[in-house]
């Protein structure tokens, strides 16, 4: 009985393991159909190019040419509005001040002999306790 039981798995697998490998290829491509796809796909430009982003890059040909960006830039330069060479920071506005320094010392102790100076860490942007 136990051969019986043996043969009728054996078979059972055969036939699952068949019917599985037949239905595997009725469905997928073979290697040549891919190849041929992706060779059509490449001559006609639809697939992505090599990398992390699918999109295009932006174009970044100018509509100008050498020479009028040349004579658009020595016109700001003559006008005084080109940006100076390289990366730096637009200049800030001056923050020198108005009064000298000899008034600024007056003031202060003016005020010391007052009374009038806020002790440090007490003034309106000291940190709460």
């Amino acid at each position: 009985m136990q051969m019986k039981n043996a043969l009728t798995i054996v078979a059972a697998v055969a036939a699952a393991m068949f019917a599985q490998a037949s239905f595997a290829q009725a469905s997928s491509p073979t290697r040549a159909e891919v190849k041929a796809e992706t060779a059509a796909a490449n001559k006609a430009g639809q697939l992505a190019p090599a990398g992390d982003t699918m999109d295009k890059p932006a174009s970044t040909k100018s509509t100008k040419t050498k020479a009028q960006r040349q004579a658009d830039a020595k016109a700001l330069e003559k006008s005084g509005q080109a940006a100076p060479a390289g990366e730096a920071a637009p200049k800030a506005a001056s923050t020198k001040s108005d009064t000298t320094k000899a008034a600024r010392k007056a003031d202060t102790a003016s005020a010391a002999k007052a009374g009038q100076m806020t002790p440090a860490g007490e003034g309106p942007t000291a940190p709460k306790k």
